[in-house]
């Protein structure tokens, strides 16, 4: 496989995906020349420092297909040249039998143009995620005569019909994926299971304070008027778990003083205010939107416990091994999280944090009050998160696999 490969990607840059630009970096210090394609343009007002060091250029492609509408018959014209068209059009037509729809029929489109107007020194495409962008780099790669292969990680495994996934796990050379959860699935849906490689996406700790404050001795239950702080990062989407934790924080006992911190944006965010200012705890809440990690990193430095209530709603859709509990543990602060998806591959229950289950409200409003109330506990669980994520998840680990299989083969290996 080659050296220089194009990255497909849904959006570029994007707050919520540092682990994407992370491994981008990194994989660019190990010498692999990429070139960045994306589906969507940039939406969010900030990006992270790690974008700025990133030296891939990027090729957007059409947003919507009428927008650019020479651009996409250019690409067809070019496309209908090659020996893959025929192929790729036939098997997007039977995509489309199943999946009527106009994101389909932008796929496809966007496929012409990524085919058209790829570099002649790319001979391997990588998506980042199942769904979207491993239909445009698919339909594209098939066109251009290609090999391909995918990361996927978590709404677009579980969003999406199994035949899809099977179809694509057939074609593609191998596929990454960041929790055992996943790859189980995966495994079971692979022709090949051995196409499927569990990769943590990991932190790179070169980023993050080796050695963050100590964590407060701050208790409250009433005889102090200090409030112990809690965060939360994350979009304001419905996996999340948000308005499970209102509703929690609602519950607990009146005399506890806390205040709760939330860094992120989302379609759910007026309707989360809304639910606390209902719940009358929204003097206690301060929503900050979405912020650069340089920033995020000061609010995890100043707080007392990290909460995240992630679940399962009804699509499907659920968090994978979310990177804003190892960026909390990273900083010593204690974690309060769900027993979902890879969420207990990095949190051992009453080793290196909490878990409850899932939308359950009474467990959750326990923990919190457990916590809040006994600060050695909270010091305990951050001592012990900081050195599991420090020792087993470093974004190194996952580098030096995406490395090898983007390496060529060796002479030699290929005459075993």
């Amino acid at each position: 496989m080659a050296n220089s490969i194009a990255l497909i990607l849904k959006g570029y840059p994007r707050l919520s995906e540092t682990f994407i630009a992370q491994e981008i970096r990194q994989l660019e210090r190990r010498g692999l020349d990429i070139t960045l394609i994306s589906l969507r343009h940039p939406t969010d007002p900030h990006t992270h420092p790690i974008h700025r060091e990133i030296e891939a250029s990027v090729v957007y492609l059409p947003e919507y297909l009428h927008q650019e509408p020479l651009r996409v018959l250019k690409g067809l014209c070019h496309c209908m040249t090659l020996p893959g068209f025929g192929k790729s059009l036939r098997l997007w037509l039977k995509d489309l039998g199943r999946d009527c729809s106009r994101n389909r029929i932008r796929r496809f489109g966007q496929a012409l143009v990524l085919a058209a107007e790829l570099p002649p020194t790319i001979s391997h495409l990588y998506a980042h995620f199942i769904h979207t962008p491993a239909s445009v780099t698919r339909y594209g790669a098939i066109i251009k005569g290609i090999s391909w292969s995918a990361s996927a990680h978590a709404k677009d495994i579980w969003t999406i019909p199994q035949w899809e996934i099977q179809e694509k796990l057939q074609d593609l050379e191998w596929l990454v994926t960041c929790t055992a959860a996943n790859s189980q699935y995966l495994k079971q849906l692979a022709d090949n299971p051995e196409k499927v490689t569990l990769v943590y996406h990991g932190l790179d700790f070169e980023r993050f304070d080796q050695h963050p404050q100590e964590q407060s001795d701050k208790s409250n239950d009433g005889q102090q008027q200090t409030p112990v702080e809690l965060i939360s990062v994350g979009r304001a989407v419905p996996k999340k778990g948000y308005d499970n934790l209102l509703n929690a924080l609602a519950a607990l006992p009146k005399e506890l003083s806390w205040h709760f911190t939330h860094i992120g944006g989302g379609e759910l965010l007026q309707a989360l205010q809304a639910q606390a200012k209902t719940l009358g705890i929204d003097d206690r809440i301060e929503w900050l939107g979405a912020l650069p990690q340089e920033q995020v990193i000061e609010y995890y430095r100043r707080s007392d416990l990290f909460v995240l209530a992630s679940k399962i709603v009804d699509n499907g859709d659920r968090d994978g091994l979310p990177n804003v509990l190892m960026e909390a543990q990273s900083q010593q602060l204690c974690c309060l999280s769900t027993r979902i998806s890879g969420i207990p591959e990095l949190i051992e229950d009453g080793e290196t944090g909490l878990l409850v289950e899932q939308q359950h409200e009474q467990q959750l409003t326990a923990a919190l009050q457990q916590l809040i109330t006994d600060p050695v506990l909270r010091q305990q669980l951050a001592g012990a998160g900081f050195q599991r994520v420090r020792e087993q998840f470093s974004v190194s680990r996952g580098i030096d696999i995406l490395m090898d299989k983007f390496q060529p083969q060796r002479p030699e290996r290929d005459k075993r």
